[in-house]
């Protein structure tokens, strides 16, 4: 049996606020944003650079009241995302110089070096290359 994650359902405020956000400050590329008239939604799938054997993100824009107070929270705080990089520094400084907010520094740790950034709703990520 051969099973992997393909898609990360993220809630979303706006679909392109979020596509702008993945794609131009983290250089994430577009991979769908179909309309599904059915729903009144848009499948929109997009992936870091180099990620095509990885999970992709689902960005599901909030459809019902009761799922807006996730937008950003999904894990009550926690980091939530793990975007590995096979440069650290070079990711990071040109994350810096694109806007990203860094909420903790760099560390250097035995499993490698590690920062932690928000995106455009307060998602916590962890910015980390592998020792």
């Amino acid at each position: 049996m051969k099973q992997r994650l393909l898609h990360v359902a993220l809630v979303v405020q706006d679909y392109d606020d979020a596509i702008d956000f993945y794609c131009n400050k983290l250089n994430f590329t577009l991979i769908d944003d179909t309309y599904q008239p059915e729903q009144d939604k848009r499948w929109v799938v997009v992936r870091p650079p180099g990620g095509a054997d990885g999970a992709n993100l689902l960005l599901a824009r909030a459809s019902k009241p009761e799922q807006e107070p996730f937008i950003g929270r999904q894990t009550g705080g926690r980091v939530f995302l793990f975007l590995q990089t096979d440069d650290f520094w070079r990711d990071y400084n040109a994350m810096l110089a694109k806007g990203i907010t860094f909420v903790r520094e760099p560390k250097v740790a035995d499993y490698g070096t590690v920062a932690v950034f928000e995106d455009l709703y307060g998602n916590l990520w962890d910015l980390l290359e592998l020792s």
